[in-house]
């Protein structure tokens, strides 16, 4: 593995993850208790996919969701 930090102090290679976990935590895993880690994986990637990437609108990329904003590159 390589470490994303590109200096010491200087954590700006991290903030979207941060951001992108803060949010899966808010939004859906302080919700559940799971019974196994196979229940949890699957809910969270239920959520990433059918919610997060295709229902969840983003302010960093104007007001669209990911799959939107990815189509629109692809057109250009």
């Amino acid at each position: 593995m390589v470490m994303s930090m590109s200096r010491r102090a200087n954590a700006w290679n991290n903030a979207p993850m941060e951001s992108f976990f803060k949010t899966l935590k808010v939004e859906q895993t302080s919700r559940c208790r799971y019974e196994t880690r196979a229940q949890a994986r699957l809910d969270v990637m239920d959520w990433i996919e059918g919610f997060y990437n295709r229902q969840r609108i983003h302010s960093s990329i104007g007001y669209l969701t990911p799959c939107d904003y990815e189509t629109r590159l692809q057109a250009a």
